[in-house]
């Protein structure tokens, strides 16, 4: 669901950006915020792409302060997203298998405790 939420926002936003006929800078940040939309969307590179998301965004909140409150969920989504990992349904978890993280209980020790 994060991944469909921040990778649909940030295609959304930059299409919206290229139709209004921006300069070159802009246009190329944008298509970058395309490119890296469709990679969170498929969960291709999603580490990376969640970093570079956050980044981008943080970016244009710094460029343009008008339009921050959008973007600063975006950019808090992309930072969440980066740290938890793409999730089951993604190429990610595919290609590179699903990791799991098995915490163990301090109490528990090794010798058998009496009860």
């Amino acid at each position: 669901m994060l991944r469909l939420a921040i990778g649909s926002a940030l295609i959304y936003h930059a299409v919206v950006a290229l139709a209004r006929h921006v300069t070159l800078a802009p246009a190329a940040l944008h298509s970058v915020l395309i490119l890296v939309g469709t990679c969170l969307l498929l969960g291709v590179w999603t580490p990376f792409a969640g970093m570079l998301a956050a980044l981008l965004t943080a970016i244009q909140i710094v460029s343009y302060p008008a339009s921050g409150a959008p973007r600063i969920w975006i950019t808090v989504i992309a930072v969440a997203l980066t740290l938890l990992g793409p999730g089951a349904w993604s190429v990610d978890a595919r290609l590179y298998g699903w990791k799991d993280i098995k915490i163990l209980d301090r109490k528990r020790s090794d010798s058998p405790s009496s009860p």
